[in-house]
Parts: structure tokens; C-alpha cells; sequence
């Protein structure tokens, strides 16, 4: 299989969380291609508004709208569990600005886990190179119990799980999904 690795202008607005994005994607596709897990983004929920059509092979969307607010990043299934995740990066080297995951996100990671399935935040703290695997319980529970705009890096520290950098795959966040909820013993394995 050839994996093909896209450079992205991150220093624009609309690229922002796509080299951590990026790196999901092609952890996402090794786990398929190694039958570990079956994990993709969703995408976007789109009406066309107007289409150009130089030709008929080479349609051009001109204009676009979304119908409803998206969800999550991303879903898939583990082990007969469903899992349902948000990916944000932010570029503060010590904290992870609320205001980059919206209600509606975190009320859908709450009635995942009211369901049975697996919900959770993977962040990454670009200056400082370190991303995290929150289980949605803790983000819930910082929310409720916070009146801050912000997580501090020091939170996901003490109820985060470090994602150490690998080489394949890079993101590597089955590892601490295996250990959080299906290694047994764990009191995340309840969600």
C-alpha cells in the first residue's frame, strides 16, 4: 500500500489541526490495513449551492453550505466496541482553550458514552510536542466542575494519557485504548 503524505500550509487558519489530523489518518489506515481496528473521519455534512461544470469529468463546487453542525472528528469500532473521537491542537504551551470543542460536540461524546460506546479527545500541544488521549468522562467532569474557559496543560497531565511519538503508527491511541478498556482492572472500562 502506498501512503501518501500531504504538506499542509499551517499557518493558515483553515489548516489549523491538520498535521495532528494528518497523523490520525494515517494511523486510522494502518490499523485497517493491519485489521486492528475500523476508524474514519467523518465527513462534514455539505448542501451544493453551485457547481461549475467545464466538463462532465471535472466538476468544480463553486459554492457550499453546512446543513447541520458535524459532530466528531472521527468513529469507528475496536474490538466490538464502538468509538467515537474529537481531534484539536492548539499551539499554547500551557493550556487547551475551551472554546475549540463546542457544546454540541461535547453533548454527543456524552450520549456515546450513555449508550455503551467509547468517547474521547486526542490533543496536541504543537509548541511543545506533546499529545493526549482525555476519555470524554474526564472532559465532562472538568466542565461541570470548572468555571474556566481553558484545561490546563497540568489537567491533562494528571487525567490524560501521554501519546508517545512512534513510527508506525505515529498516533498510536488503540495502545491506550487497549489499556484503558479492555486490559481490565481499569475504572475507565466503565466509562
Amino acid at each position: 500500500m502506498n501512503l501518501r503524505y500531504k504538506t499542509f500550509n499551517y499557518n493558515t487558519y483553515a489548516n489549523r489541526g491538520m498535521t495532528l489530523e494528518h497523523d490520525i489518518s494515517l494511523a486510522n489506515e494502518y490499523y485497517r490495513c493491519n485489521d486492528i481496528a475500523i476508524v474514519y473521519k467523518k465527513p462534514t455534512p455539505i448542501t451544493i449551492a453551485k457547481v461549475n461544470y467545464p466538463s462532465r469529468r471535472e466538476a468544480i463546487i463553486k459554492e457550499a453550505y453546512f446543513k447541520t453542525p458535524s459532530t466528531t472528528d472521527y468513529n469507528g469500532i475496536y474490538k466490538g466496541k464502538y468509538i467515537d473521537f474529537e481531534a484539536k491542537e492548539t499551539k499554547s504551551k500551557t493550556i487547551f482553550p475551551l472554546n475549540n470543542i463546542h457544546m454540541h460536540q461535547i453533548k454527543h461524546l456524552e450520549n456515546i458514552m450513555r449508550h455503551g460506546g467509547i468517547g474521547f479527545l486526542i490533543v496536541r500541544f504543537t509548541t511543545i510536542n506533546k499529545t493526549f488521549f482525555l476519555p470524554a468522562k474526564k472532559l465532562i467532569e472538568f466542565i461541570k466542575t470548572n468555571t474556566r474557559k481553558s484545561i490546563p496543560l497540568t489537567f491533562f497531565e494528571k487525567n490524560g494519557y501521554l501519546i508517545k511519538d512512534k513510527y508506525n503508527p505515529r498516533v498510536d491511541y488503540i495502545e491506550i485504548l487497549e489499556k484503558l478498556y479492555f486490559s481490565g482492572g481499569n475504572d475507565e472500562s466503565t466509562n
